[in-house]
């Protein structure tokens, strides 16, 4: 149970970063220059390097599949700096609302390891904990909408044809997985 709640509080954060998406609208922008340290799929500095992981750069990222899919988007050198913007305009938010993810799953945390089960509170600071997350999810449809608009109808309609072929690609994932699980269930029940 605390290994999930760890789990959700990195992926909370990483969600709720504005800074994750900013690689995703590089496309061909400039060169790294020395000494500037990138967001890479590993974190700061690449692969391999410190921060929480894919995060945001998984199928359900701040812009879900649109921000995936920007490369096939052909967005053109206006579109991506409106959409900097549109991002930037906005990280202040993200990063008010993952600290309070950051204090509010902290607290969930000491609820529970703490030496005697308080239900009412666990309960309410769960409560705490999904209305902040309620928040961070209308930040992030204000966000997909207003980067979503900068679309030509013609990027609009590959965006919703990206979305629904990674839709698919995750109904394929999940069903292989059930088949794994009841595979591997079918020789313990024997």
């Amino acid at each position: 149970m605390r290994t999930l709640i760890r789990i959700s509080a990195a992926a909370g954060l990483l969600a709720l970063s504005g800074l994750a998406i900013s690689p995703l609208l590089a496309q061909d922008g400039p060169p790294p220059q020395p000494g500037v340290q990138r967001m890479g799929p590993g974190g700061p500095g690449g692969p391999g390097g410190p921060g929480f992981g894919p995060g945001q750069r998984g199928p359900m990222g701040l812009l879900g599949e649109l921000g995936r899919g920007f490369r096939e988007l052909n967005l053109t050198d206006e579109q991506r700096q409106q959409m900097r913007g549109v991002v930037e305009s906005h990280q202040a938010e993200f990063a008010e609302i993952g600290e309070r993810l950051r204090a509010a799953r902290q607290g969930m945390d000491a609820l529970i390891t703490a030496d005697t089960v308080d239900e009412a509170a666990i309960r309410a600071k769960s409560a705490d904990i999904a209305a902040v997350e309620a928040d961070a999810a209308v930040l992030r449809a204000r966000l997909h909408q207003e980067v979503f608009a900068l679309l030509t109808p013609e990027q609009q309609a590959k965006a919703k044809e990206l979305r629904a072929q990674a839709e698919q690609r995750r109904q394929e994932r999940a069903e292989r997985f059930q088949e794994r699980r009841q595979r591997r269930q079918k020789p313990q029940q024997q």
